[in-house]
């Protein structure tokens, strides 16, 4: 169950968005091996004036395509991790035509009572997920 929170400059096309968001699940599955409706994605929009993501020195060219994601989750395997980096990459190169240096994740581990999915229940503790 990742939650992921992706934050993008505005003026993307309604399609363009679709397409990140259904290309991160997919991405997101492979890596995570989660359920196909294990889907919980947001995203905000930024004006150009309220979004600063620089390289932290590292070379990268940031263009008004980067998108910054938040992946809130119970712990992955650090091999998981960089499956997902890499997967996304690709994908989002591929098929949306973001250049892997315009990619930034971020992940925020939580633990299993951290979540509930509804009816006032902590699904992972109780053992129904």
């Amino acid at each position: 169950m990742p939650l992921i929170k992706v934050h993008i400059r505005k003026g993307r096309s309604e399609a363009e968005v679709e397409l990140l968001l259904d290309t991160m699940h997919e991405v997101m599955l492979s890596a995570f091996n989660v359920p196909e409706r294990d889907r919980y994605q947001l995203v905000f929009e930024h004006e150009a004036s309220h979004f600063r993501a620089l390289d932290t020195g590292l070379g990268f060219e940031r263009t008004s395509k980067f998108v910054l994601i938040e992946m809130v989750s119970r712990p992955r395997p650090r091999s998981e991790k960089l499956a997902f980096y890499q997967g996304l990459a690709a994908r989002l190169e591929s098929e949306c035509g973001i250049s892997p240096s315009d990619i930034m994740v971020s992940f925020v581990e939580n633990a299993d009572e951290d979540w509930s999915f509804g009816a006032g229940v902590a699904q992972f503790v109780t053992g129904e997920l």
